[in-house]
């Protein structure tokens, strides 16, 4: 549908309305503590309208955290935060986050900002989340009827929790601390909100930080043929290394042993609750045993224990896999009614049935990880998209992107898109590195320089070439 230009100058101009409204607002700001953090921060509280396109309707609570910089006689602008998923709460992760930008918090405060449909922003969560995480790609554990339970759990007008949206509460935010300009940092989906920012409001930005990229341009949910890379990259690493090949000669074959084993005849696994500690059984398929390897190629540390796992899987004991597929959900803490809200309307109408079969066409995981969007976004309420969201952004502020070359999800490739299309970027591969390599110290120390030159070219990169690659566990017991 076209969209008349004159319209879309009067939205404008009532959004415009509608944040300086929100900006207005008394700002509720406290001293408080938060879990991993031993000083006093501020929390706050920013009321702001549901519907930007309504002078008068309902507000909601959007709400944030103020880390303060360590030396704040500087001046300097403060960093905002944006978070991933689409379903991050940012000020839960107050605590690494602390730590990770330390080098940061030395002469800036950091901001946190729950997502609108996260944390304590009216929260879109369902109360079966764990079965229903898309990232997980557990499809054993979808379930139309799930689906469905958990829309009716969800309140809200659903198609105001968008990206768009939230963008505009985190700019008024920054409007009501009273900051004239902020620069900001987004993971994973936080660079998709990150390019939203730019293109919207880019004269309240000094500079930005792009950390594991997901452009505009590329649909959220084509993880395919970017996990087959970063598996086969995992096995010629497991090759290279003499005491994984030794202990794990034929890692790949395996693999595929236990795909066609699982796929025939699941197995059932008894192990203890990961939290409880009770006794619970597991049904381990095919989709399970892949998707759970496929959730250990988001961190290095974890990508370690991948060999020795699908290695004892291949000699019949599944309990390393199970535990870890009971433990360790990627997923938890995620808002995944604004997961689903968001891919569902933002990126899963954009994919074509060739571009699905083409993602599909891959020899680690085939179609099994399109399986929960496939499902759930049929059933999903929908709503209209800005007619230019899929445009590429061409802002120009300085921004430095940074991808691990590891990265199962938002490859290097990726990156390639936003700093192709922005004017005064820099894109720097971090090696032995898997996704959101930017809390990492080597990359955390350009980032902080960065901040004070505004150049993203020309930083210190020397600490590059002194990232380890990561051993590979070969025994139950811990060895490498």
């Amino acid at each position: 549908m076209t969209v008349p230009w004159k319209s879309i100058a009067v939205m404008g101009l009532v959004t415009v309305s509608s944040l300086s409204k929100a900006s207005d607002e008394k700002l509720s700001l406290n001293d408080c503590h938060l879990e991993g953090i031993t000083q006093l921060v501020q929390c706050g509280k920013l009321e702001v309208p549901e519907n930007y396109n309504l002078k008068t309707g309902e507000t909601i609570s959007i709400n944030f955290a103020v880390l303060p910089a360590i030396d704040n006689s500087q001046k300097n602008e403060p960093l905002m935060f944006l978070a991933g998923g689409p379903g991050q709460a940012a000020v839960s992760l107050a605590g690494g986050l602390y730590k990770a930008f330390n080098e940061v918090r030395k002469t800036r405060d950091l901001i946190l900002v729950d997502q609108r449909g996260t944390g304590e922003s009216n929260p879109l969560q369902c109360e079966n989340a764990e079965q229903l995480d898309p990232y997980t790609n557990l499809p054993s554990d979808f379930s139309v009827k799930e689906i469905k339970q958990c829309l009716t759990q969800l309140e809200g007008d659903l198609s105001q929790y968008n990206s768009e949206n939230a963008i505009r509460d985190f700019e008024a935010v920054r409007a009501a601390l009273g900051h004239e300009k902020i620069a900001i940092y987004g993971g994973s989906y936080g660079t998709r909100a990150g390019l939203v920012y730019m293109r919207m409001f880019p004269d309240s930005l000094t500079s930005v930080i792009l950390d594991s990229v997901g452009p505009i341009e590329v649909p959220i949910g084509l993880f395919g043929k970017s996990a087959e890379r970063s598996f086969n990259m995992l096995l010629e690493n497991c090759r290279a290394e003499e005491s994984c090949q030794n202990a794990y000669p034929n890692l790949a074959q395996e693999f595929e042993q236990v795909k066609a084993e699982l796929a025939k005849q699941p197995v059932t696994v008894s192990l203890p609750h990961p939290r409880l500690g009770t006794p619970m059984s597991m049904k381990v398929d095919e989709q399970k045993f892949v998707s759970t390897i496929f959730s250990q190629l988001y961190s290095v540390e974890m990508r370690s224990l991948v060999p020795l796992i699908i290695h004892q899987a291949s000699l019949g004991n599944y309990a390393p896999l199970a535990g870890l597929t009971a433990a360790g959900d990627i997923g938890e803490g995620m808002f995944l009614g604004l997961t689903f809200n968001i891919l569902c309307n933002e990126d899963v109408p954009r994919v074509t049935d060739s571009m699905w079969q083409a993602d599909a066409e891959n020899t680690f995981n085939g179609s099994i990880g399109q399986y929960g969007l496939k499902l759930a976004c049929p059933l999903w309420p929908t709503y209209q998209v800005s007619t230019d969201f899929s445009l590429p952004v061409n802002a120009d502020i300085p921004t430095l992107i940074i991808s691990g070359d590891l990265d199962p999800v938002t490859p290097p490739s990726n990156a390639e898109y936003s700093d192709k299309t922005l004017p005064n970027s820099k894109h720097i591969i971090i090696p032995n590195s898997s996704h959101t390599p930017g809390v990492q110290p080597c990359a955390m120390g350009m980032i902080s320089e960065f901040l004070t030159t505004q150049n993203p070219n020309d930083l210190d990169d020397s600490c590059l070439t002194d990232i380890p690659a990561e051993s590979f566990m070969t025994s139950l017991n811990g060895g490498v």
